[in-house]
Formats: structure tokens, sequence, C-alpha cells
């Protein structure tokens, strides 16, 4: 099996996503230690900003055999997207919420998936992840959970259930993590306990997702 692992943190090793996901793939390392792992980091490595409009543009506006080098490059890296996570048997995510949303760079990703499903002969509608486990992990500086006064304003979770669950058709863990920012903002210094609670009980959730991962 292969397991395809991508995180969106621009926040290097202190990320609490990454933490999180590290929890999962322990677990299937520990179960699975001979199984293939692809990884790709959309925060350090990011997509290039322009090629979705490339490729789309290509597709309605160029023939094939008429498109630049650079609409080949761009129609080649959608491609690669779409292939590898098609092929992937089990996927992970660590995608944060940035400023209320999605960060560009993850959906960047998923444009470039759904165009590469195009680029290979399929459609934008196609059901990427039939059947197929993911774990996503997401993180957020601040509390939203149901009572907070930030409540409903995460407009990234629920985006990321509808493409990958609804749209691509995933058996899909979501854990989630609040106040990842406390102990950084001293502002938010008297929610430490809270904080310490909700870590301890996002990780818990993170070892058990990558233990019915790795049992398959």
């Amino acid at each position: 099996m292969t397991l395809l692992r991508i995180d969106a943190s621009i926040l290097g090793p202190i990320s609490a996503s990454k933490e999180l996901a590290d929890l999962v793939l322990a677990e299937w390392a520990a179960e699975r230690p001979d199984e293939e792992v692809v990884t790709r980091h959309l925060g350090t490595d990011p997509l290039p900003a322009d090629a979705w409009a490339i490729v789309v543009d290509a597709a309605h506006n160029t023939p094939e055999d008429q498109r630049s080098d650079v609409q080949k490059a761009a129609g080649a890296l959608a491609k690669e997207l779409h292939d590898e996570l098609v092929a992937a048997d089990a996927v992970v995510l660590a995608f944060p919420l940035y400023n209320y949303g999605v960060s560009a760079h993850v959906k960047n990703w998923i444009d470039l998936v759904i165009a590469g499903a195009v680029v290979t002969g399929g459609t934008s509608r196609d059901r990427l992840l039939e059947g197929k486990p993911v774990v996503l992990l997401t993180t957020r500086g601040g509390n939203y959970s149901k009572g907070t006064p930030k409540e409903g304003w995460d407009h990234s979770t629920p985006f990321l259930r509808r493409v990958l669950a609804d749209a691509w058709g995933a058996e899909l863990t979501v854990v989630e993590r609040e106040f990842t920012l406390v102990g950084i903002k001293p502002e938010l210094d008297q929610f430490a306990e809270l904080a310490a609670q909700l870590k301890e009980a996002a990780h818990e959730a993170a070892t058990t997702a990558g233990k019915a991962l790795a049992a398959g």
C-alpha cells in the first residue's frame, strides 16, 4: 500500500498540524514499516500560483499540438498531482486554518488536481478518492468551537469536507485542534488550561486515527 501525506503549514518545525500528522504517521510506520510513504509539502514547496489558470486556458483555447512549453509544463504538473492522489491507497492531509479559510496553496492544489482529472481524460466531477481512507488534520490558532465568539468563522473545514468526502468520495476522518496560539500570543494566556486539554484530546484523536488507518 502507498500512503500519501500532504502538509500545508507555513510554520515549519513548530507546526501544530505537522505534530498531529507525525502522530498518525508513527502509527502507520509501526504497523506497516515497509509500506511506501509519499510526501508533499505545499507550505514549504508551494505550487506555481498561475499553473491552474494556464492549464484551464490551454484546455479551452489551444489545441494540444500547439501548446507552448509553459502550457505543457502546467498540464504535466496537474497530471502529476492528480495521478499522485489517485495512486495512493490512504491519504493524510495536514491543513491548518489560515485567515478564516482554506489557504491559497491548498486551494491551488485542489484546483490543479481537478484540472489533472480533465487532462487525463476524466471530468471535474470524478470521485478521485472513492472509498479510500483519508485523515484530515486541521488546526486553528483560536477557538472556533460551538458556543465561542468565533463559531462559524472557520470556512476551511466545511469546504474541505465538501471536497474530500462529498465530491471526491473519501472515507473521511477529521481531527481538529483549537487554540494552537495559546502560549504564543500573550492575550490568550488565560486559556492555557483549556488549550492543554484540547491539545491532549487532539493528540489522542490523531493517534486513534493513525491506528485505524494502519489497520486498514
